[in-house]
């Protein structure tokens, strides 16, 4: 059959035509190629297909039952290379794209919302997991392309950044006094501290002249201060859970920075470490990108460390060894 895929289609113009000169017109190729494909595919079924007279070419019977057949298959053909222009003209497809819930919401979303505006007419399907688990799926083939906070790249995948981020802890101004009076409670200024003895009895002898004097050094007496490296490793600290991205990112700069913390509170979302550190829970590790609201509100404040945590970068990742689809070409592109 598919040998006889050209003879067909000869065959198909001359019944159209009822000539096998406007045939040869039509398909721009000699009357003799074309009386001569006719012959063969007249050999090959066994049948006569075409009565000739002088007014041109006529289908036999078995010509038209022919006829019919090959009209219905170059209509299907028709119909498909139409919609396969019209897909590609109105940019119909389908994109399956893998990301995390905090990513896709402050990271992917106002991107995706500008894509989905120009391009109506493509099919987004968000499949949310861990960077892991997305680099996974995307190895598997069951997603097209991953947002990930970057990571070792699998051989064969391409990482395309988008952005920076920053990890910060954060806690309300509320947590930090009431933590430095639990710490100033639990540790009371020692009473055998000779400078607030002497301090004392300054004010006793000169009752006029060091009142201020003595009120200064009582209050630096008492004033607890925190370092950064006190208020981790005292606070409720609040972390993802283990086995991710950026839980592993602050445990190694916990580890260098020799922090140990005493108490830690793990939750698997980052937006939830986020409103947990506003309602005063503790001290909570997130990215200072995805908490704006709430800082330039000032339900919360961002801790000063000693040295930050080093930036990380968010990017896509995608096969770079199987061929694009056009949705897929598109996607980057609008990037």
């Amino acid at each position: 059959m598919f040998d006889n895929l050209n003879n067909y289609k000869v065959f198909y113009t001359v019944a159209n035509t009822g000539s096998i000169s406007r045939a040869a017109d039509t398909l721009f190729i000699s009357q003799p190629a074309i009386s001569k494909s006719i012959s063969k595919l007249e050999e090959g079924l066994g049948i006569k297909l075409f009565s000739r007279s002088a007014k041109g070419v006529m289908l036999t019977e078995e010509g038209k039952i022919l006829y019919q057949h090959i009209t219905k298959a170059f209509d299907n053909i028709n119909q498909g290379e139409e919609e396969i222009k019209r897909i590609n003209d109105l940019g119909i497809g389908q994109l399956r794209i893998g990301v995390s819930s905090s990513l896709c919401k402050h990271i992917l979303l106002p991107y995706l919302q500008d894509f989905i505006t120009e391009n109506p007419h493509i099919n987004v399907i968000i499949d949310c997991h861990s960077t892991v688990n997305t680099v996974h799926l995307l190895t598997e083939g069951k997603i097209d392309i991953g947002l990930i906070c970057e990571t070792d790249i699998p051989k064969g995948y391409k990482y395309k950044k988008l952005t920076d981020i920053h990890d910060i802890f954060v806690a309300t101004d509320l947590y930090i006094d009431n933590l430095k009076l639990r710490e100033q409670e639990e540790t009371p200024a020692s009473i055998d501290n000779p400078w607030l003895f002497a301090g004392n009895l300054t004010s006793l002898l000169n009752n006029d002249n060091s009142t201020s004097q003595s009120s200064d050094i009582s209050s630096d007496a008492g004033e607890n201060k925190l370092s950064i490296k006190d208020i981790l490793e005292k606070s409720n600290l609040m972390l993802l859970e283990k086995n991710n991205i950026t839980r592993t990112h602050i445990d190694n700069y916990l580890s260098t920075e020799h922090i140990h913390p005493n108490q830690i509170l793990e939750v698997n979302n980052m937006d939830l470490l986020i409103d947990f550190a506003s309602i005063g829970m503790g001290v909570a590790s997130v990215v200072r990108e995805f908490a704006t609201e709430q800082l330039e509100k000032g339900q919360i404040i961002e801790l000063e460390l000693e040295k930050n945590i080093e930036k990380r970068t968010v990017g896509f990742i995608y096969s770079s060894t199987k061929n694009k689809s056009t949705v897929l070409e598109k996607f980057l592109s609008f990037f």
